[in-house]
């Protein structure tokens, strides 16, 4: 029986722009020439000012634009041409030429030369009138160009607005925008609403205000993805589990969900007033179920359309790189799923991107310690048979060039190559020792999220299937997206409309209204008291029910992600406690640990056994810290006997935490003139952070504290970790959550209503129910802005 009640706010508050009012920005002048006020829609705004700073200002926007569009009129063209205006039999040689032309005799040539396979421009024409289907393409592809078209002019008009906004309100002038990092952006965008009221429902923006607007729907989707509601893992006979999770359903799901017309929001910051009452659940989740289905025979639809753009756009990109280095495919990339499965709340593409790129080496060298016997077997016979006939073939053309004549023989020594190199990819150093655990710690390190079931078992096949999972193959990435045109309708048809109902009810019980910002998800509100986790240091802190908690940590790891990436945020008093008592926590641990400078001391010694580097920081200072146990229980560095126990992970990473100026909580919020936004506040020391004289020098300030955030950031998540892995053998792990099925008793989830202040929410029973790069996502998601 579902629980009675309906969503409410505590604190009532007008819509930052009435329906209807759309436009990106209102510039006024009232007193002062060129002032910002009113902004009507804070979404869009600062999505845009965010964007134009990560893409280098106007200029390169533009640029990139407007190559989007020639590329695609060149790939829609160039195929048409290969298809209908080229004569293969002549260009093959299958068939002699026919130099009958109109009062002129054959040219004096025997070689057949492209001209000559190259139809004249009335066949051309009319063997693309007589197929239907070329027409049909053809069509359709200068309907979507000429919608793109539309879209980049108004989105070109829109950035050069924003582009006077930055020279005139913030004073960054267009040349000097490399220069500004994002924080010292952030920062001038919160001074200048205390001059002029961006938002008039407050009288301040905090960093906190700024990342719900650019991230409202983003947090819903890694809120949803960490608690296993999308369904994007399936177990196929063959294959064993998989998870798909592509650009096409993820373009569709966001569409199903945020800014498509029958979606949950009624506008970028609200969701409709029926998803707020329990009344209306079951209705509302049929109408969903309905909207999944057509949207996912739309897509059936228009499958052979999309699949044509695939393989073309696939071939075309990726054809030559492979014939050049055909070892490209066995290259890794963070997958999509990977992507949100390791995201913070909070946290900004380029933050997320620069974590990621620093786990990318070490999750490569944990992937690559897996060998295959058998494979290596295979691979080095393939290779064997192939090089030699390789070989031969070359001697051959070497000695005489008339060998190049012969019919296919490129084609052979080609093919032949690219089966010596896949060979070798599959042959492992024998020269190279891995320690899977260590390597999993520095992977751990920089993505700060990992299932606890990982933990000693790094060595384990079943753990690298679910590394491979959040890291794939390249090869693998183009497959997917080639079948999503496919699997994606299959999954909104069959998969998805069974979690309408809990979709319904996730948005209901985990959106709350905070003042001057809108409908946000709970989650990313970072609030430890209402979605902690009490076996992730926050026991005695939460009132949270196991449905009410976030997986793995991941309040507890993003409320510390976001406080050491924006040190002048002013938590909340529960989440603020938090960070109290781990700062509490970490100084007693440190107490019983080796000195920093003494572990520190040891790091060339460490970075030997775990880093390419020593003079690179932070791998350099995790080095020294995964390493301490090692060393100690090696007997290469001695033990203290002053302390109770040889040095683990934890106590090392606690010591070097409490060397550093001030972690967390408590740090100086004063402003710099010379860096706004910048950790102003704490003192760098050369020899703690392992970092050489040229590096420094080498290094802004903003880079320089940058690593140094991300290096604490690091110690915080292998600190965390290690004492979740203690509790855990101490208590036993703790309940997972569940999703109930729609009409069963269902436990109380998340209080509805505003939580702008954590010590005003109030608790009440409820039931609880294609194809890009990462760059190329960013892009998407700003054509959602100005859509």
């Amino acid at each position: 029986m579902a629980a009675q009640g309906e969503y409410r706010r505590l604190e009532d508050f007008e819509e930052d722009s009435p329906p209807g009012e759309e436009e990106l920005l209102v510039h006024v002048t009232e007193g002062l020439q060129d002032s910002w006020h009113h902004i009507k829609n804070l979404d869009n705004f600062f999505t845009k000012i965010y964007h134009f700073h990560q893409k280098n200002g106007f200029a390169c926007m533009m640029l990139s634009d407007i190559f989007e569009l020639v590329q695609f009129l060149f790939v829609v063209t160039f195929t048409t041409f290969l298809l209908c205006c080229v004569e293969y039999d002549v260009l093959f040689a299958n068939r002699p030429l026919n130099y009958s032309h109109a009062g002129g005799a054959a040219p004096d040539r025997s070689k057949v030369t492209l001209p000559d396979a190259v139809l004249p421009a009335p066949q051309c024409a009319q063997r693309i009138r007589a197929s239907g289907w070329i027409i049909f393409l053809l069509v359709m592809a200068a309907v979507f160009w000429l919608y793109r078209l539309v879209k980049v002019l108004c989105s070109l008009l829109s950035y050069w607005e924003i582009r006077t906004f930055y020279i005139k309100a913030l004073n960054i002038p267009s040349e000097g925008l490399c220069n500004y990092s994002w924080q010292e952006v952030q920062a001038r965008l919160i001074s200048l609403q205390r001059r002029q009221q961006m938002c008039v429902h407050k009288k301040e923006l905090t960093e906190l205000d700024i990342y719900h607007r650019i991230l409202r729907f983003k947090n819903y989707t890694v809120a949803m993805v960490n608690k296993s509601l999308l369904p994007v893992r399936f177990h196929l006979p063959l294959l064993g589990p998989v998870v798909f999770l592509t650009q096409g359903l993820k373009y569709n799901l966001e569409l199903l969900l945020f800014w498509g017309p029958g979606s949950l929001f009624q506008n970028k910051w609200s969701l409709r007033p029926q998803c707020k009452r329990v009344g209306a659940r079951r209705e509302l989740a049929r109408r969903l179920a309905r909207a999944m289905v057509l949207l996912g025979l739309a897509n059936l639809l228009l499958c052979p359309c999309v699949l044509v753009w695939q393989l073309l756009y696939a071939f075309f990109s990726y054809a030559e790189v492979i014939k050049r280095e055909p070892g490209s495919l066995g290259a890794r990339r963070w997958s999509l799923y990977g992507r949100h499965y390791l995201r913070h709340f909070n946290e900004l593409n380029h933050e997320l991107q620069a974590r990621l790129s620093r786990g990318y080496k070490p999750a490569t060298k944990y992937m690559n310690s897996f060998t295959s016997p058998l494979l290596t077997v295979l691979a080095k016979n393939v290779g064997f048979f192939a090089g030699s006939i390789l070989a031969v073939l070359i001697v051959l053309t070497v000695y005489d060039e008339d060998v190049l004549t012969v019919q296919h023989i490129l084609t052979a020594i080609t093919l032949l190559g690219l089966v010596v190199t896949l060979a070798r990819s599959f042959i492992p150093d024998e020269h190279t020792v891995w320690c899977p655990e260590q390597l999993l710690q520095r992977v751990l390190a920089h993505v700060h999220y990992m299932p606890d079931h990982w933990q000693g078992n790094a060595s384990r096949s079943e753990t690298r299937s679910e590394m491979a999972q959040l890291f794939q193959y390249k090869a693998v990435f183009i497959l997917e997206e080639l079948l999503s045109p496919i699997l994606t309708p299959l999954i909104l048809i069959f998969a998805l409309p069974a979690r309408a109902l809990d979709i319904v009810d996730f948005f209901r019980n985990f959106t709350v209204e905070v003042v001057g910002v809108g409908d946000i998800c709970s989650f990313a509100q970072l609030d430890v008291r209402n979605h902690g986790n009490p076996q992730w240091l926050s026991a005695g802190q939460t009132e949270a029910s196991v449905y009410q908690q976030a997986e793995n940590g991941k309040t507890e790891l993003s409320l510390m992600h976001f406080a050491i990436t924006n040190p002048r945020w002013q938590p909340p008093p529960p989440s603020e406690l938090f960070l109290s008592q781990l700062k509490e926590k970490v100084q007693q641990d440190a107490a019983a640990a080796p000195p920093a400078q003494r572990i520190l001391a040891e790091g060339p010694l460490g970075a030997s056994l775990l880093s390419d580097n020593s003079a690179v920081a932070p791998d350099g200072l995790l080095a020294s810290v995964l390493a301490r146990p090692i060393l100690s229980a090696s007997g290469l560095v001695s033990w203290d006997r002053r302390f109770a126990q040889p040095c683990s992970t934890a106590s090392a990473a606690a010591s070097v935490l409490a060397s550093l100026a001030s972690p967390l909580p408590g740090r100086t919020r004063g402003t710099s003139a010379e860096s706004p936004g910048c950790h102003s506040d704490r003192p760098l020391t050369e020899e703690s952070l392992l970092l050489s004289e040229s590096r420094l020098r080498s290094l802004s300030r903003s880079a320089l504290l940058s690593e140094v955030a991300s290096a604490e950031m690091s110690l915080h998540a292998i600190y965390l970790h290690e004492l979740h892995q203690q509790q855990q053998q101490q208590q036993g792990p703790g309940p997972q959550a569940v999703w109930v099925a729609a009409g069963a008793p269902k436990p109380p989830s998340v209080t509805a209503g505003s939580a702008a202040r954590a010590s005003q929410a109030q608790h009440r029973e409820m039931p609880l129910g294609g194809w890009a790069e990462e760059e190329e996502e960013e892009e998407e998601e700003e054509e959602q802005t100005t859509g």
